[in-house]
């Protein structure tokens, strides 16, 4: 997100990409507190929100685990397409995680075809 806030033209591809990535998790955000989500789940977001909108969401993720007491307990939803299904809450979080961790590839590899080396985004290279 800051090598994006950095550059003076963004990929399309990566916008779109990083812009599903924030409404998803905001969308199982709100789908695990049981409130209407402000999100479709391909909107397109301005970059200049993207600090905003993740900010909120890892805040309110944070929350949602502070204040969790059963990881096992089953969150009821529906999707974006109307179909209901449920899972136990900690699968819902790894899916927010894993998810995320995919479509970061993809704008890894759309960064590169676009003649952009992206930064390392290895969770290790974060922690050092």
């Amino acid at each position: 997100m800051d090598q994006f806030g950095q550059m003076d033209k963004l990929p399309k591809k990566s916008v779109k990409l990083f812009s599903h990535v924030l409404s998803a998790h905001h969308i199982w955000n709100h789908r695990i507190l049981e409130k209407v989500p402000e999100f479709e789940v391909w909107q397109k977001h301005d970059a200049k929100e993207w600090y905003d909108i993740h900010y909120d969401n890892q805040r309110t993720s944070f929350e949602i685990i502070t204040n969790s007491e059963d990881f096992g307990r089953r969150i009821d939803y529906t999707t974006t397409e109307g179909r209901a299904y449920s899972n136990e809450l900690k699968d819902i979080l790894f899916h927010i995680i894993n998810h995320a961790t995919h479509h970061r590839g993809q704008i890894l590899m759309d960064m590169r075809s676009s003649k952009i080396e992206p930064i390392p985004m290895d969770y290790i290279f974060y922690k050092r």
